[in-house]
């Protein structure tokens, strides 16, 4: 248990000394260098006396140079064990933190600097998407040639990740999403005593949006940040590097196989939250307002039909080349060190759903216009 810190003055024949016992340590210092501070400047003449000091660390060690910074030349104004003295010594030499310079005014110049390294770094972004799109599509064409370049090994263990492993989550959501849109309906549309149509929003609004978005930024949360997390990984440990010494092409080993994955499962996966989104408003309309299943799934097949399901669908293969495209690109992005391989892991999940919304909207401007 350490021992509390103090010191008392002591007249000796040689002067005034400071005798400094107990244990100068974070925990044992408590008021003493405070009182240490103010006797120091007391008495000019004093000098420090560390002989009885138990233990020391670097808190009691910068205490101690606080009080008297003026008093440290061993064997004249300072003595002491040589322990305590070289761990006083060392502290001495550590220098002391600068002030921030002041922060300059934001001048018309900087505002224009900091837009032309902005524009820069867009038009650097661009250039290295289109470099690595042009690999990604160098590496297919080579494997439509030889199909046996394929790894399959990977695809199904991907596939099953991305896939088999995303269903509870992306079943649950989008039930609890048809059943929030069956809520909606049901009391928007008793306004206008039109709660029947109520089936009709919940099949046009789960068949054709939000079946495909919620699994596409489920897998964007999912999939994408693991792509860059693993890609990045590999790259932080130089595995990437080796696979190019060794004639491996890192696109074909590790980039292909993610993409072949997410076009394979997104598809799938987006029939399954349409079924769930389904079920979750055909609960809410039988359970609130008192329309059977019989009548839910009659009404869908006879006011919606399936072209908004498949509407809904021709969006997964493109949202699928997206996720793959930005979490495997970003991981290929990694610096040599961890904050870089966080960042790039943060960057792939936001442009993954960015994208995904942008694309969202353009397939329903481009469906809008073809009356679709």
């Amino acid at each position: 248990m350490d021992q509390p810190a103090d010191f008392s003055l002591l007249n000796a024949d040689d002067g005034l000394w400071a005798n400094l016992t107990g244990d100068w340590t974070s925990r044992g210092l408590s008021d003493a260098a405070k009182r240490l501070r103010a006797a120091m400047g007391e008495h000019k003449d004093a000098r420090l006396d560390l002989s009885a000091i138990g233990r020391c660390d670097t808190v009691g060690a910068m205490a101690i140079l606080d009080s008297a910074p003026d008093r440290l030349k061993p064997g004249e104004t300072l003595k002491g064990r040589a322990e305590t003295l070289r761990l006083i010594d060392l502290i001495s030499r550590v220098p002391k933190q600068a002030a921030a310079p002041p922060r300059a005014p934001l001048t018309f110049m900087a505002l224009m600097e900091r837009l032309g390294r902005g524009l820069v770094g867009v038009g650097l972004d661009t250039y290295h998407t289109m470099a690595f799109n042009g690999r990604v599509l160098a590496a297919a064409g080579r494997l439509i040639v030889d199909p046996r370049r394929m790894r399959w090994a990977p695809f199904v263990s991907l596939a099953e990740r991305a896939g088999l492993d995303a269903l509870p989550i992306v079943s649950l959501t989008s039930f609890f999403i048809g059943a929030v849109i069956g809520f909606l309906g049901a009391h928007m549309l008793a306004q206008f005593g039109a709660q029947v149509f109520t089936v009709e929003l919940i099949g046009v609004g789960v068949l054709r949006e939000f079946a495909i978005v919620i699994t596409a930024v489920l897998l964007a949360g999912r999939s994408a940040s693991s792509f860059a997390a693993e890609v990045g990984s590999m790259k932080m440990n130089q595995e990437i590097d080796a696979m190019r010494v060794l004639g491996v092409d890192p696109f074909e080993a590790l980039v292909l196989p993610r993409f072949m994955a997410l076009l394979f499962t997104i598809p799938l996966l987006t029939f399954v939250a349409a079924i769930a989104g389904l079920a979750g408003g055909m609960m809410v309309t039988w359970g609130v307002l008192g329309l059977n299943p019989d009548f839910f799934l009659a009404r869908m097949l006879d006011n919606v039909g399936i072209s908004h399901f498949w509407v809904g669908l021709s969006k997964a293969p493109v949202m699928a080349l997206v996720i793959a495209g930005i979490g495997c690109r970003q991981g290929m992005e990694v610096a040599g060190d961890v904050e870089s391989l966080g960042r790039r892991v943060t960057a792939a999940v936001v442009h993954a759903i960015f994208s995904i919304i942008f694309i969202d909207a353009v397939f329903a401007l481009v469906y809008m216009e073809l009356d679709i």
